[in-house]
């Protein structure tokens, strides 16, 4: 059976997220490297907002829980034909492709959150989200932003400084569009990443790739690929460069998967893909009790 799976972004995270993940052996490996990367408290500190929505540790975090909860569920279920993670995600979907190991995944996001934060250390910079109609054709000619993420036609983050994105949601807003903050205080995505990108592309240099078992989605192209010629260039570029999530939807779709899986905490993913492709039935881990659960409705999927 062909089935996709997609890997979240910084917002996904919440304080109750994924808490079976905690009893299962498989994820011990990876749960015990996300908690050298974030201290062994980690899960008694997700009710803290200000700690859990921080660049150093909403990147690794985001990237450890994507990666351990695949890991229950691989042995059960078919190898992906095609993921693609959203953002920070591409990290999870890179290491459940088999481009590089757990322990490199969360090596390379804690890189990534600190050269993201360091690009906008002297100014005050974030994300929004734009939703309602003509809201993507709207966000790309603001003036002083950068669309940040491409959803679809009435949905669309932009990035840049802080009183840019206030002065936009004031206009939008009184041209009936809806505009939310995001609890993200850098502007990724951007050409204020300029600097992050480079620093990871060169961090990246120094890992060791393996070929891809599953095809990639990436954010920076939109396309599917396997030639790490293409993947690597394409996981730092699009630190700086917008991601076309509306396109890696589609090339998700046109390889004609029977079910989407969202890996990861959360389920806003799975309300895009459902939105964009009904009739291609989507999930998220998140939404259900433990892995029985998502193993016997991906299961119902083949029938």
């Amino acid at each position: 059976m062909a089935l996709a799976l997609l890997f979240p972004g910084q917002g996904a995270q919440h304080p109750q997220m994924l808490l079976w993940l905690d009893a299962q052996p498989e994820a011990a490996s990876t749960l015990e490297a996300l908690s050298a990367h974030l201290g062994r408290d980690w899960r008694d500190r997700l009710g803290d907002a200000a700690w859990l929505h921080a660049n150093r540790v909403a990147q690794p975090l985001l990237t450890g829980l994507g990666i351990a909860a695949w890991q229950v569920l691989a042995a059960r279920l078919p190898r992906p034909t095609v993921v693609a993670g959203y953002s920070v995600g591409e990290l999870a979907a890179f290491a459940v492709a088999g481009v590089f190991d757990a322990a490199t995944a969360l090596d390379l996001a804690t890189t990534r959150a600190q050269a993201m934060s360091d690009s906008v250390a002297d100014r005050p910079t974030g994300l929004m989200a734009v939703q309602g109609p003509h809201a993507l054709a709207e966000a790309q000619s603001a003036t002083g932003l950068s669309v940040a993420i491409r959803i679809g036609a009435e949905r669309a983050i932009v990035g840049g400084e802080v009183a840019a994105l206030d002065a936009a949601a004031a206009r939008w807003s009184s041209l009936g569009l809806r505009c939310t903050r995001l609890p993200i205080r850098v502007a990724s995505h951007t050409p204020a990443m300029a600097a992050a990108a480079a620093t990871f592309a060169q961090r990246l240099e120094a890992v060791v790739l393996r070929p891809a078992q599953s095809a990639v989605v990436c954010n920076f192209t939109g396309a599917a690929s396997r030639n790490l010629a293409v993947l690597a260039p394409a996981l730092a570029g699009q630190i700086a460069s917008t991601v076309r999530w509306d396109d890696c939807m589609d090339s998700i779709a046109e390889r004609g998967v029977r079910c989407v899986l969202e890996v990861g905490p959360g389920a806003t993913l799975a309300a895009m893909w459902r939105e964009r492709h009904p009739a291609i039935p989507v999930r998220s881990v998140d939404e259900f009790q433990g892995p029985e659960g998502v193993l016997r409705w991906v299961a119902q999927q083949r029938d």
